[in-house]
């Protein structure tokens, strides 16, 4: 049975103020909700509230443990209309769930972009730039989530007037260039630094057997920005290493049909099913795996802000390497059975067969003694 750490009410109410924050004041202020969970079904379909201060709808969405992070929310724009106007001393990255439009982007010195987006265009919003998203269908709403680092900013400085109309361009984070959101980029190992991904569902992707199963992996600079994210892809019939990591990520299905397992050290998994549009938000050094049930190869995109970054002394993320030399990562060896064996039930009922015996053995062939 896991445990949630639960303590009598007493204890509780010693802390209760501490779980206050500018940041959740802000948020109620705005209307808005949190919802306080670590897996929604589907964000196209998560219930939003007027956002009158946008003009749009939305909601909140991230589980304690990122609220001195970063956080997501979801945002819709009306049919043939338009947010207001909005510029901020916080990094935003937006990954568009349905609809099309465009939005807008200038600076104080008069330089101006616009570029269009479609449902999976990814992009980014450079530091303190005016922008404002304009929906390009009269007849449907636009939908688009969203992962900032708000949270530690707004409650550094508890004042909103300030993170949100101070008058100061970054001209090293976005200077007017006309080709700022062209979707380019230079590759820099797994990195690719761009500010516009015009198709994530469809990026190509770069080999990362270190994850696992044979899957494709890359990541993202964005707008210059301290905010990361990544996209990993795994084959039909296959699962990526279990592995755990700090706070923040958002995970966000793109494609695929499957589940993941969830749990913190030394207690039982919690299964979370997914598809296309699906949340998953693991706390704090919870273990966490991915599985591909589906037809079709699995994709998704995770937002994260690294703030206590769990790297080794090389830079090397603590969640790809092996828990036999002090990282973070299971090895397949070491794995419990029931991995696979629920695994394998959860294949037969598409009438698939595992796919995992070339990644089991590959492992073995550079697998560190056990310590």
């Amino acid at each position: 049975m896991a445990k949630d750490a639960l303590v009598q009410d007493e204890l509780a109410a010693k802390f209760a103020t501490e779980k206050d924050s500018p940041y959740t004041r802000w948020v109620a202020a705005e209307g808005l909700d949190i919802i306080a969970a670590h897996y929604v079904p589907d964000l196209r379909t998560v219930e939003l509230k007027p956002w009158a201060r946008r003009g749009g709808r939305g909601v909140f969405i991230n589980h304690e443990a990122t609220r001195t992070s970063n956080d997501c929310y979801v945002c819709e724009i009306p049919a043939g209309g338009k947010l207001a106007p909005q510029r901020q001393l916080f990094e935003e990255m937006i990954l568009v769930l349905d609809g099309q439009g465009s939005t807008k982007v200038w600076n104080d010195a008069g330089a101006e972009v616009t570029f269009e987006w479609q449902a999976g265009s990814l992009f980014a919003i450079p530091l303190n730039a005016h922008h404002q998203h304009f929906n390009g269908s009269g007849l449907k709403s636009a939908r688009f989530v969203s992962s900032t680092n708000l949270p530690p900013i707004l409650n550094l400085y508890d004042d909103a007037d300030f993170v949100f109309n101070t008058p100061k361009d970054f001209p090293n984070r976005f200077d007017g260039e006309p080709d700022y959101f062209s979707p380019k980029g230079e590759q820099k190992g797994l990195l690719l630094d761009t500010n516009f991904v015009a198709d994530a569902a469809n990026l190509p992707l770069i080999e990362a057997k270190e994850r696992g199963a044979g899957g494709g992996h890359i990541r993202f600079a964005m707008a210059k920005g301290s905010m990361n994210s990544h996209i990993s892809q795994f084959p039909v019939g296959t699962y990526k290493k279990g592995h755990r990591h700090g706070p923040g990520a958002h995970v966000i299905i793109l494609t695929g049909t499957g589940y993941s397992l969830m749990w913190p050290e030394g207690e039982e998994p919690r299964r979370y099913e997914w598809g296309p549009g699906s949340l998953i938000v693991p706390p704090n050094m919870w273990f966490h795996q991915h599985f591909n049930v589906g037809l079709e190869p699995a994709r998704y995109l995770a937002f994260k802000h690294e703030v206590v970054s769990v790297r080794n002394a090389q830079g090397v993320p603590k969640a790809w390497i092996s828990q036999r030399v002090g990282g973070d990562q299971i090895d397949y060896a070491d794995e419990s059975p029931y991995v696979r064996e629920t695994f394998r039930e959860a294949l037969a009922k598409y009438g698939i067969e595992p796919r995992m015996d070339a990644a089991y053995a590959a492992e073995l062939e550079t697998l560190p003694p056990k310590p």
